[in-house]
C-alpha cells in the first residue's frame, strides 16, 4: 500500500523528473556549444576541465533546479547532487540518469568502464 512511503516516492518521482529536464538542459544546442568550447579550452587536461567545464555545468544546472526551488547557487546544486546520490542506490533509474549526466560533463577517460551486468552494489 501507500502510506509512510508515499510522500517519500513523490520526491523520488520529482527528483528523476527534474534529473530528466537538466539533461535535457545539456543536450540543449546552445548548452552543448558552451560545453564544447568550454571542453575545447581544457585541451583533454584534467585540471582545467574542473576550472572551465565546472562552472559551465553548474550554471546550466543552476537554471533548470532553480525553478524546483533549490537555491540559485552552488549551494543549491550541491543540494541537488545529494538528494541524486541519496536515491542512486534504491532507484535504477536515477542511478542511470545520474551516470548520463556526469558522463556530460566529466571527460571520458576518468569514467571506469560500466558492466552492464553489474547490479547496484547496496551501501548499508
Amino acid at each position: 500500500g501507500a502510506g509512510a512511503g508515499a510522500g517519500l516516492a513523490a520526491v523520488r518521482l520529482s527528483t528523476s523528473a527534474v534529473l530528466a529536464e537538466v539533461i535535457k538542459a545539456f543536450g540543449a544546442p546552445e548548452n552543448a556549444q558552451r560545453m564544447e568550447e568550454a571542453r575545447d579550452n581544457a585541451c583533454n587536461d584534467m585540471g582545467k576541465m574542473l576550472q572551465f567545464l565546472l562552472p559551465v555545468a553548474t550554471q546550466i544546472q543552476q537554471d533548470v533546479i532553480k525553478a524546483y526551488g533549490f537555491s540559485n547557487d552552488g549551494e543549491g546544486v550541491l543540494k541537488f547532487a545529494r538528494l541524486i546520490k541519496s536515491y542512486e542506490s534504491q532507484d535504477p533509474e536515477i542511478a542511470s540518469m545520474s551516470g548520463k549526466l556526469k558522463a556530460m560533463f566529466l571527460p571520458p577517460m576518468t569514467l571506469p568502464p560500466h558492466g552492464a551486468g553489474s547490479g547496484g552494489v547496496a551501501a548499508s
